[in-house]
């Protein structure tokens, strides 16, 4: 009987480990929940200005529209910063964003910071 249920909790587990590493293969993305558009993306290691490429060109129009959601490249997990600019011009900056593999993140109006206009 130990065997048996060894076994029934080995087959029950292999589902989930199986889920946890395509969630780790996965990108990560953002979710644009902004009133605007934005046309450039960028993220930074938290407390710095390094600021990485623009994830906007990732997307097919190269724009992420309030609602949708975009796929981000190149990045290990972590806390990062945004810089953004949308389709008016205006930049703002999103602080402490953790972004994980395969996760998502948003950003609402009330989340910005530091705008320009």
């Amino acid at each position: 009987m130990p065997l048996l249920r060894g076994f029934v909790a080995a087959a029950l587990a292999l589902p989930l480990c199986a889920m946890a590493a395509r969630a780790a293969d996965a990108p990560s993305r953002f979710w644009n929940l902004t009133a605007h558009t934005i046309v450039d993306f960028r993220l930074a290691p938290k407390g710095t200005t390094t600021w990485g490429v623009n994830q906007c060109a990732n997307d097919k129009d190269g724009a992420v529209d309030n609602d949708e959601r975009l796929r981000l490249t190149g990045l290990s997990e972590g806390v990062y910063d945004a810089e953004m600019k949308d389709k008016d011009g205006r930049i703002c900056h999103a602080k402490n964003l953790s972004i994980k593999p395969g996760g998502i993140f948003s950003l609402e109006e009330k989340d910005l910071v530091e705008c320009d206009r």
